[in-house]
C-alpha cells in the first residue's frame, strides 16, 4: 500500500510541467485574436483620420539606440503642439495630459504620400523642370509728372501794383510771347528816365556816353523790360508807365499768385508755366527686379484710356533711393507728349527690358511658396510621393522664376495644390524633430500606448 502512493506522487511530479506549458499556450491562444484586434481596429482609425501618408525617406544606415536616446525631454500636448513645458503638466487649452517627447535633430527629407485619386481631387498639376532662356523683363505701373526741366517761373524783381492781368485760370494754355500782365512801378519809371538822360549825354560825347548808356539799358534788363519795349523807349523817346510783361516760354499755366490791384513785391513767384511737350513717367520697382536696371535700357508706355500703345522711350534716371513703405526703387522715364494727351497725374502701364539669360533653370513663378523667409518649391519624387524644398531664386520674368540653387534638370515640381503639400510636410518635420523620429531600421526602445491622450 505505501508502495503504491509513492508511485502516484512521482507520476504526479513528472505531468506537472508538462500541464504547465499546456496551460499557457491555451492562454497565449485566447488572447491573441483580441490583441490583433485592438490593434487592426486602432489601425484603421488612424489611417482613416489621416489625408496624407508622410514617411520619411528611407536611410541606408542603421541609428544606434543609445544616440536616438540622447536629447533634452520635453512635455507637448498632442492636440496643441504649441503648448510645451519642461515638466509633467496639463495643457491649459484641452485640459490632456502632456505627452513626453525628446529633442532630436531629423535631418531626413519627409516625403509625403498621395494616392492618385487624392491628386485628382486636389486639381494637383506637375511640370518638369528644364533649362532654357529668360529675358529680364518688368511690368509695373507709373504716374505721369510734369517734366521738371521744361518748368519757368514768372518773379518780379520791383514792387508795383498789378494793372491788367491777362491770364486768369489754372491749366491756361500760353504762348510764347503772350502778354501776361501789366505793372506800373515808380522804380521802372525811374530806371527808364535814367536811360534816357544815358541817351542824352551819348549824343554829346560818344566815348564817356556809350558806357552810361550800355549801363542804363542792362539795369532795365535786368528789371525784366522786353527788348523790344527798351527798343521803343528808345526810339520814341516816350515813358511807359504801365509795363507789360510776357510768357518766356509754350506751356501751361501751373501756379497762379496774381490778381488786378495787387501791390507785389521782389521774390514772389507770380506765375509757373511748365510745357507739356515732354513729361516725366515715374515707374516703381521692386528690390528683386533691380540688379539688372540701368540707365538707357528700353522701355514701353502703354496708356489704354488715351488710345497710346506702346510708346518707345528709355530710362532717363533712376533715383538713388528707396521708398521707405514700399521698398521700391523709383525709375523715370521721358516722353514725348506732341498731343498733349498724357496729363500729369496719369496712371499708365510700363514694360521695362533687358537682355536674355541663357542657359538657366527656370520654373513657373505659380510653383514658388514665399514664406517670407525663404522660398520654398514641392518636388515629385515618385507616382505618390512628394516633399518640400528650400530653393535659392534668382530674377523673376514673365511668369518664370530662374532657381540658382535647390533643384536640377529633369526634376518635377508640383505647380498647382502645392500648398497643402508643404503644410503636411512642414508638420510632419516639426513633429519628427520634436519626437526625435527613429530612422529606417532601428526600432523603439518603448511601443507607445495606443490608449495615450483617450479620455478615460
Amino acid at each position: 500500500m505505501k508502495n503504491t502512493h509513492s508511485l502516484s506522487l512521482s507520476s504526479t511530479l513528472l505531468l506537472l510541467p508538462l500541464l504547465l506549458q499546456t496551460f499557457v499556450l491555451q492562454t497565449s491562444a485566447a488572447a491573441e485574436p483580441q490583441g490583433e484586434h485592438l490593434q487592426h481596429e486602432h489601425g484603421q482609425i488612424e489611417n482613416g483620420d489621416k489625408l496624407f501618408n508622410a514617411r520619411p525617406a528611407p536611410l541606408t544606415a542603421t541609428a544606434d539606440k543609445s544616440s536616438q536616446n540622447m536629447g533634452k525631454v520635453k512635455y507637448v500636448c498632442p492636440m496643441h503642439p504649441h503648448v510645451i513645458s519642461e515638466t509633467p503638466a496639463t495643457c491649459p487649452i484641452c485640459g490632456m495630459n502632456l505627452e513626453q517627447v525628446t529633442l532630436g535633430a531629423a535631418a531626413e527629407e519627409i516625403v509625403v504620400g498621395v494616392s492618385g485619386g487624392m491628386q485628382q481631387a486636389l486639381g494637383m498639376r506637375s511640370q518638369m523642370v528644364k533649362k532654357g532662356s529668360l529675358y529680364r523683363f518688368v511690368k509695373t505701373i507709373g504716374t505721369v509728372e510734369y517734366n521738371q526741366d521744361a518748368i519757368s517761373h514768372m518773379h518780379t524783381r520791383i514792387t508795383g501794383w498789378v494793372e491788367t492781368v491777362k491770364v486768369h485760370n489754372m491749366g491756361q494754355k500760353v504762348a510764347k510771347g503772350q502778354l501776361m500782365y501789366e505793372l506800373y512801378s515808380p522804380e521802372l519809371i525811374n530806371a527808364q528816365d535814367d536811360y534816357m538822360q544815358a541817351l542824352d549825354y551819348f549824343k554829346q560825347d560818344k566815348k564817356r556816353g556809350a558806357i552810361l548808356k550800355q549801363k542804363a539799358r542792362q539795369r532795365l534788363a535786368l528789371l525784366g523790360v522786353a527788348d523790344h519795349l527798351i527798343t521803343q523807349l528808345e526810339t520814341s523817346g516816350n515813358t511807359i508807365y504801365k509795363m507789360p510783361f510776357y510768357a518766356p516760354q509754350d506751356g501751361i499755366v501751373s501756379q497762379l499768385a496774381l490778381r488786378e490791384g495787387m501791390y507785389i513785391q521782389p521774390g514772389s513767384t507770380l506765375v509757373e508755366l511748365v510745357d507739356i511737350a515732354t513729361v516725366w513717367v515715374i515707374a516703381d520697382v521692386f528690390e528683386n527686379e533691380q540688379s539688372w536696371l540701368d540707365v538707357g535700357r528700353g522701355a514701353e508706355v502703354t496708356a489704354a484710356a488715351q488710345g497710346l500703345f506702346d510708346l518707345p522711350t528709355s530710362i532717363d534716371y533712376i533715383y538713388p533711393e528707396l521708398d521707405t513703405v514700399t521698398r521700391a526703387m523709383r525709375v523715370r522715364l521721358k516722353l514725348n507728349n506732341p498731343n498733349e494727351l498724357l496729363r500729369p497725374g496719369t496712371l499708365v502701364d510700363v514694360s521695362l527690358f533687358g537682355g536674355p539669360k541663357h542657359n538657366v533653370i527656370t520654373i513657373p513663378t505659380e510653383a514658388l511658396i514665399l514664406t517670407g523667409r525663404e522660398n520654398r518649391v514641392v518636388v515629385q519624387r515618385e507616382a505618390t510621393g512628394f516633399s518640400s524644398i528650400t530653393v535659392k531664386v534668382g530674377i523673376l520674368s514673365q511668369g518664370q522664376a530662374e532657381i540658382i540653387e535647390g533643384l536640377k534638370e529633369g526634376d518635377h515640381v508640383v505647380v498647382s495644390g502645392q500648398f497643402l503639400l508643404d503644410s503636411e510636410a512642414s508638420i510632419q518635420g516639426s513633429l519628427q524633430r520634436l519626437s526625435g523620429n527613429t530612422p529606417a531600421g532601428a526600432q523603439p526602445d518603448v511601443q507607445p500606448d495606443p490608449h495615450a491622450g483617450h479620455g478615460r
